[in-house]
């Protein structure tokens, strides 16, 4: 129920090459707080219910309980969500013994690649790929819920 994760830029499509599968995201919030998200995800034929808690100082660190909901109802969720809808391509790799998962924005955040790589704990070592850009663990503007506000083509 504890996500730590570390997020990067990505600059290149390099990581495409290493990729081994790749599904299309689409993602709301009926909360954006900063305090709680409440996010509604489909992914593929699959829906979700996602809540996340406040993020640690560094921002790697934060509460994530999450629930297989229908599809049907995640359809139904998504006209009551704020703002704009996330749209995605999510791109799987391994790298060592670690996954990385590469967000490919579209639409409002067209131009935006995000890499994730989930942790066990926060100084878990970890190999970093030729293709991570900068990391952007923290930062706000890089969260899907603030996206979802404030769009990456109008920064």
């Amino acid at each position: 129920m504890v996500e730590i994760e570390r997020k990067f830029r990505i600059y290149s499509l390099d990581f495409m090459a290493a990729a081994y599968q790749q599904d299309r995201i689409r993602q709301g919030y009926l909360n954006s707080a900063a305090e709680r998200t409440v996010r509604v995800r489909i992914r593929g034929e699959q829906g979700f219910l996602t809540i996340k808690g406040k993020s640690n100082h560094s921002g790697t660190t934060r509460l994530e309980w999450e629930k297989e909901i229908s599809l049907q109802d995640a359809e139904a969720l998504m006209p009551l969500c704020e703002d704009y809808i996330i749209d995605k391509t999510r791109y799987l790799i391994h790298s060592g013994s670690h996954l990385f998962e590469v967000d490919v924005f579209h639409g409002e955040n067209e131009g935006l690649m995000i890499a994730e790589v989930e942790l066990g704990d926060e100084n878990e070592v970890f190999t970093k790929p030729d293709w991570l850009g900068e990391e952007v663990t923290g930062d706000i503007r890089f969260y899907n819920s603030h996206l979802s506000n404030n769009p990456y083509k109008r920064w």
